[in-house]
């Protein structure tokens, strides 16, 4: 089997060797996992876009994210466009109006509308040339900055706040250049994407049960209901 060395900071090495964590079982999950991202991204972006859903492949891609792909696709089209570009993808994420990304450009004192507007689209129309049907380089290397990101963070999905963070920390594309001159670079966004991450996780681990909550109102409600029954049982028995 072949070997691949991997380097560790010296504080996390210790650790690992504390714990006596089976090293090779997991990093062969993390890059199977990884593999298997990477192969489908790829598979998207240079496939063809004419097919009734070009997202299917990114099981891995949340419900939101797929949605703003396909907006996207569909604004590249409107605007006469022959590729995909990255301020299609950011056009996309922000059209799709509720999504975790949109939380943190305002965070960041930008409003999505602005970044809308900057991005200057071309109404869509219709159009004598070919529709896109592919993406261009700039948003091929986006998305796959987009799964590097979230899996940098841990993360086994691939979310709009990701596609955020691949779109900006790509170099080339429209959209990238558009939030870095509207004030946004790729280390502020990715240190407001973890802390909104990271006040997401706490909020939730504070709210209470949900069906903890109701199964207690149920209780609650049918006990007198149950008291009788307990009541008439003693008095036929």
């Amino acid at each position: 089997m072949p070997k691949i060395n991997v380097y560790l900071p010296e504080e996390l090495a210790e650790a690992v060797k504390a714990a006596e964590l089976p090293v090779s079982a997991i990093c062969q999950r993390a890059l199977e996992q990884s593999v298997k991202r990477a192969t489908a991204i790829r598979a998207t972006v240079l496939g063809d876009l004419d097919t009734d859903d070009p997202t299917a492949g990114l099981t891995h891609f949340t419900e939101r994210a797929r949605t703003a792909l396909k907006l996207a696709i569909t604004a590249a089209r409107g605007a006469g466009a022959t590729t995909v570009g990255t301020e299609h993808l950011l056009h996309g994420l922000i059209s799709e109006g509720s999504n975790l990304a949109l939380r943190i450009l305002r965070t960041e004192e930008l409003d999505p509308a602005l970044v809308q507007r900057t991005l200057d689209l071309p109404e869509p129309g219709a159009h004598d040339g070919p529709q896109a049907s592919r993406f261009g380089a700039d948003a091929a290397n986006a998305l796959e900055l987009t799964a590097v990101e979230a899996m940098a963070l841990g993360h086994n999905y691939v979310g709009c706040e990701h596609l955020l963070l691949g779109i900006v920390a790509e170099p080339d594309g429209a959209g990238g250049r558009v939030l870095r001159e509207l004030g946004l670079d790729a280390r502020s966004a990715r240190k407001a994407v973890a802390a909104a991450l990271s006040g997401y996780a706490h909020l939730r681990a504070q709210a209470p049960d949900p069906t903890a909550a109701v199964s207690a109102a149920l209780t609650a409600a049918l006990a007198p209901v149950v008291a009788r029954i307990e009541r008439l049982e003693q008095r036929l028995g």
